[in-house]
């Protein structure tokens, strides 16, 4: 009898056994769409269904940013109300720090970290970049003391003056004046990246324009050099639509290595393609942008596969929202037996947007977060917009993320 139940206990355990080792080898569904909205409530999904339906169409996104934008300027009444409660919810942390907090437990507990950005938009004055400065800094300190919150990100365009950024990329000779205002931008990212380091916290340097980017990448190269030493603490971003990217990734990491500092890569697609097209064309010179997706494509994956096979001195986040990007990395990672939960091989995706590769891949044992922006609404509201504008443009008829909302609405019999 005894060893009856000894040799069925056995077999339990050995069933259990190998559908860990099962779950531990196996590549993520991104179809599976119980495990993207597990987080979600039926009425959460059907807010969020609602949500897509109007945003997929185009003529109404349109017509709303403008009027969004205006009305939040004009300080109409109940507007940042109706903004928080339908699109800043969907793709927002929280209004403060101390808001964010739900967000990212709820976030904790299917796996998924999270990557915290003050989603205000660029200013123009000193006081304005030192504010940037301190509620970076003082996310950076909240990170350090919550859990699930491994980096910060920022904008260096949030902590200079944008006309400066271009004034040094063209070469101009500054006057005393403006020797003295880089002087404080390179005390605030310092600061930034000080702090950073003090803490143990990461930083992410978003790109932007390709005539200010050099400014940035002079920067963000600074600071890598400075405080990347031991451990991969600032990043640089690397838009991978751009014809010069591939290879300045690869120069990137050689100069590192040269300089003994580790490459902290965020690899991106880009954010301002028709803005860059239409200057180029403009201005009369080359389109720095690849000429179609199938180009782009072969680039960031070649730049996945060069952050593979150099992860013990390149530290780098695929940030792709490309499902055939992602299981590239996810299966480059399993075919070489690397632990899945590397700190030197990170996804993230923006929060809201992409569960089904966010949530399948926490669930596969990858080192996966949610991009969460937060801060006040009005502040917020032009990074809102850009996410409205992404999200119309993915397909023609019904988004990508409509699709899988409703998908998951059919499984669970509410439509």
């Amino acid at each position: 009898m005894n060893n009856t139940t000894n040799s069925t206990t056995k077999t339990a355990a050995n069933a259990v056994n190998t559908s860990e080792m099962r779950d531990q080898y196996a590549l993520p569904d991104f179809s599976n769409t119980e495990i993207a909205f597990a987080g979600k409530s039926d009425d959460e999904l059907r807010k969020s269904a609602r949500l897509f339906a109007l945003m997929n169409k185009h003529w109404l996104v349109g017509i709303g940013s403008k009027l969004g934008v205006a009305a939040i300027k004009m300080h109409l009444p109940f507007v940042e109300q109706i903004v928080k409660n339908t699109i800043y919810e969907q793709f927002c942390g929280g209004t403060t720090l101390l808001e964010t907090q739900k967000t990212i437990q709820k976030l904790q507990k299917q796996q998924v970290f999270t990557i915290l950005d003050y989603g205000a938009e660029a200013k123009e004055k000193e006081e304005d970049f030192n504010h940037t400065m301190n509620e970076t800094i003082r996310a950076i300190e909240f990170a350090s003391k919550t859990p699930g919150v491994p980096i910060v990100s920022s904008k260096i365009s949030g902590l200079a003056r944008f006309g400066l950024l271009e004034a040094i990329q063209r070469g101009d000779a500054l006057s005393r004046e403006s020797r003295s205002e880089y002087k404080n931008v390179l005390k605030r990212v310092d600061a930034i990246c000080y702090v950073a380091s003090l803490k143990g916290v990461g930083v992410f340097f978003d790109a932007e324009e390709t005539w200010i980017q050099d400014s940035i990448n002079h920067l963000v190269n600074l600071m890598m050099k400075r405080y990347n030493r031991e451990k991969a603490v600032v990043y640089n971003t690397f838009q991978l639509y751009r014809t010069d990217q591939l290879k300045y990734l690869m120069q990137s990491f050689n100069q590192a290595k040269k300089e003994g500092y580790i490459l902290g890569a965020k690899l991106v697609r880009g954010a301002y393609m028709d803005k860059e097209r239409d200057r180029a064309a403009r201005m009369g010179y080359p389109s720095p942008i690849h000429p179609n997706k199938a180009a782009t494509d072969d680039a960031f994956n070649t730049a996945v596969r060069f952050c593979v096979d150099h992860f013990e001195q390149l530290a780098s986040c695929n940030a792709s929202h490309n499902a055939e990007s992602i299981m590239l990395q996810a299966e480059l990672i399993a075919q070489r037996g690397v632990a899945r939960n590397h700190p030197h091989l990170m996804f993230s995706q923006l929060y809201g947007m992409s569960d089904n590769l966010t949530f399948n891949l926490a669930k596969a044992g990858f080192n996966v977060a949610k991009y969460v922006p937060y801060g006040p609404v009005r502040e917020v509201v032009p990074y809102l917009i850009r996410r409205a504008e992404e999200n119309a443009s993915v397909t023609g008829d019904m988004s990508r993320e409509y699709e899988l909302v409703l998908k998951e609405m059919k499984r669970r019999g509410l439509v």
